[in-house]
């Protein structure tokens, strides 16, 4: 048996020992582990088939990050680029127009009643009755209220019995001058006492002219107490009704009187338009204007200058014009809003552009102008101003494309988009 064991041990040990054909010992080779039962197990290698699909799952991991990572910066790229171009902005333009030969201006102006005027009391009492309301025509001298005045009723008999009572004193003294004055004569009376006399029958005559007087002023207040329409038109306001006390005179600081009524003349009207200084030299009296309101939009009403303030306002610095308009129609009423349309002569063809397109800043009058792609801001000079347009004397010329309601943030050199359809320059 122990021979038996050797042979064992010096069999493996010569295995151990005896390399084979295939393998090939390294320099240092690895020994033996001093404790067999504390030695690591040998590590196991994986299937290639195995191995080569862990490296290829890999791969594709890398290239869909790699590719998700490219991909992503250029769809960035794109974004900011489509964001920038979509920043910028889109713009109407039109190209100015030569002016003709005649010129025509649109200014505002109001319609006003040829005579408008409230109606007072000249005397004070209590309202007793009214005939006449809003909107109701009515003709000259036509009554429109009573009013009760039982106080200058009893003033008026008081003063008519004091005019009795002087012209009974004056013919008593006229009387006794007469007798003094014969008497006189005859020397039967002084100088003095016929002197005396004779005076007080001229102070008893002013007497009487004094209480004459006072029965004429209070008869006349008396025959206030019926108001009447001081010429034809229509009443627009009626501030009064039955039993209202009633005070004299007007509305001031130091009196409450109220207006009872008020009443327009409508068959023609007055429409004054302030005229700006530069069209001042074109307007004349006799001349023809025009009207249009936007509740007759497709009516014009004729009117005539009749007259104009001579002067130039300082503050506006317009001239004051008044144009009558026949309204016996009765369409136009006090009070509207209109636009009057003078016709101005043009000395010179100018390049005319809608009022919208200007911009108004610290640089002076400038506007908008797309040149390349970009705006330029180019300052102009204003010839005249119609209204709806103006007329250029420099700065632009008829090709250039002119920005219609340029925004307050318009920038030089800003790039921007042209409407596919120009405006048209009505």
């Amino acid at each position: 048996m122990p021979i038996h064991n050797t042979d064992v041990n010096t069999d493996i040990n010569t295995d151990m020992t005896t390399p084979s054909a295939d393998y090939a010992p390294s320099e240092h080779p690895i020994s033996p582990h001093p404790d067999p039962t504390r030695a690591l197990p040998s590590p196991q290698r994986l299937p290639g088939g195995v191995l080569i699909a862990l490296i290829v799952i890999a791969l594709l991991l890398v290239a869909g990050i790699v590719y998700r990572f490219i991909g992503g910066a250029a769809d960035e790229r794109h974004l900011a680029k489509q964001t920038k171009l979509d920043a910028i902005p889109t713009v109407d333009v039109v190209s100015p127009v030569v002016s003709g030969a005649t010129s025509e201006i649109a200014l505002p102006g109001n319609t006003q009643a040829f005579d408008d005027t409230p109606i007072y009391a000249r005397t004070s009492g209590y309202l007793k009755q009214w005939f006449v309301d809003i909107g109701q025509h009515v003709t000259k001298g036509e009554l429109m209220a009573t009013i009760e005045t039982p106080e200058l009723d009893e003033q008026l008999q008081v003063a008519q019995a004091d005019l009795k009572s002087a012209q009974a004193d004056l013919n008593l003294a006229k009387t006794t001058s007469d007798r003094y004055t014969n008497l006189l004569k005859l020397n039967s009376v002084s100088q003095q006492e016929t002197d005396v006399a004779v005076s007080g029958a001229a102070a008893k005559r002013a007497a009487v002219e004094a209480a004459e007087a006072n029965v004429r002023r209070l008869s006349q207040l008396q025959s206030f107490e019926k108001i009447y329409a001081p010429y034809s038109g229509i009443v627009t306001q009626r501030n009064t009704d039955i039993g209202d006390l009633i005070n004299a005179g007007s509305a001031t600081t130091t009196n409450t009187a109220k207006e009872l009524f008020h009443i327009a003349s409508v068959n023609q009207l007055r429409v004054f338009v302030a005229v700006p200084e530069v069209y001042a030299p074109d307007i004349h009296n006799g001349d023809t204007a025009t009207l249009t309101l936007d509740e007759y939009p497709d009516q014009i009403f004729t009117g005539i200058v009749t007259r104009n303030s001579g002067s130039i306002d300082p503050s506006s610095r317009t001239l004051n014009v008044e144009v009558d308009v026949n309204n016996h129609d009765a369409k136009l009423l006090p009070g509207a809003y209109v636009f009057v349309h003078f016709k101005i002569p043009v000395q010179s063809r100018e390049l005319s552009i809608p009022s919208d397109a200007l911009i108004f800043r610290a640089q002076g009058l400038q506007v908008g102008v797309v040149r390349n792609g970009h705006v330029h801001l180019q300052s102009i000079t204003i010839g005249k101003d119609n209204g709806k347009t103006v007329e250029v004397a420099t700065g632009l010329s008829v090709n250039d494309k002119v920005i219609l309601s340029p925004s307050d943030s318009l920038a030089e050199g800003q790039p921007v988009n042209i409407a596919s359809q120009p405006a048209v320059m009505q």
